[in-house]
């Protein structure tokens, strides 16, 4: 599924990681090289995807409404204008073809509806307004299900919204709780829901007679990465997608925990997104589901290191995240 090794672009390591911090690295910056002789994951980073384009599926087709059967097209808005986020959406190495999980999820639910994709690489903020205006049928963005915006949304859930704790590689440990970061040295970014989890986490060792977190912050991603290479820290608590990444392309670190990004209370789900009572979530969601069962799904997350936030089951609509989380 991979494909043929190719060139992978030092800075996107950097890239994804700073989703998570606090303040920005200089442009210049870029992240130590691979060790040599490590162990990393090569992904295909070039505009030739070799993308699984599943073959049509009748009876799903026929769940579309009948002017969007007949137009022949998805309209798919994807959120990586600027830089983007790898694995998830970024472009290739000709800075133009979207590439990333979300295409590729996107790609394929067009397939079994029998529709040729149109990818359109957007903004945040103008893909919701595409999708209100009807001009993107479907965003796959990594986007979070919140209660907020089922009001506005149809969502079809495909992917687990989770944190990980990502260590140097051959860590010893694991972790599962409070319990596991009592003492230890963990990064976080500061003012993010990741440090507000690790917050409670680092009170709950406590109130358990163990050391508290030793929560630590940095300003760059180069500075976190240096950190963990060192043994200045132990861990660092981010974006799951984003620590899967770096562990697959630099072969330096590994995620030795996940947690959801809702917190204990409830799991957060990504989903595939459209507007509200327009009539295509159904087809989405049975077009989701035959990927699940084909294995289709599967192949596609483990071609970018995500395999640890796949779902069982595809739904509708789940309860969101609440207001505050979102």
């Amino acid at each position: 599924m991979i494909g043929v090794a190719v060139r992978i672009r030092s800075a996107l390591a950097a890239t994804v990681l700073l989703t998570g911090l606090a303040a920005c690295a200089a442009p210049e910056e870029k992240p130590r090289p691979a060790a040599a002789g490590a162990p990393a994951v090569q992904i295909n980073d070039s505009p030739d995807q070799q993308r699984i384009v599943p073959a049509k599926v009748d009876s799903i087709a026929a769940l579309l409404p009948e002017k969007v059967r007949q137009a022949g097209t998805l309209h798919i808005g994807v959120g990586a204008a600027g830089s983007g986020a790898p694995p998830l959406e970024f472009t290739a190495t000709d800075n133009k073809t979207l590439i990333g999980s979300e295409p590729d999820i996107a790609v394929a639910v067009a397939g079994v509806l029998g529709l040729k994709p149109q990818l359109d690489n957007t903004s945040w903020e103008n893909l919701f307004i595409g999708l209100d205006s009807g001009k993107y049928d479907l965003g796959a963005s990594n986007i979070t299900v919140t209660e907020e915006r089922k009001a506005k949304y149809d969502f079809a859930t495909y992917r687990l919204d989770n944190l990980a704790f990502e260590a140097k590689k051959g860590a010893t440990w694991k972790v599962t709780g409070p319990k596991d970061v009592a003492g230890k040295k963990i990064a976080v970014g500061s003012g993010t829901n990741q440090e507000k989890i690790l917050v409670e986490w680092s009170k709950q060792a406590a109130a358990d007679g163990l050391k508290p977190v030793d929560i630590k912050y940095y300003q760059t991603s180069q500075a976190v990465q240096l950190a963990i290479g060192s043994g200045q820290i132990d861990a660092y608590l981010g974006p799951n997608p984003g620590s899967a990444y770096r562990a697959a392309v630099s072969g330096e670190t590994e995620v030795v925990g996940t947690y959801s990004g809702a917190g204990a209370s409830l799991q957060g789900k990504i989903a595939i997104t459209t507007k509200k009572d327009n009539g295509l979530i159904k087809a989405y969601g049975a077009a989701l589901q035959e990927l699940v069962r084909s294995g289709d799904y599967a192949k596609i997350l483990a071609r970018w290191n995500l395999s640890n936030e796949a779902v069982a089951t595809i739904e509708i609509n789940p309860p969101g995240l609440p207001l505050e989380n979102k």
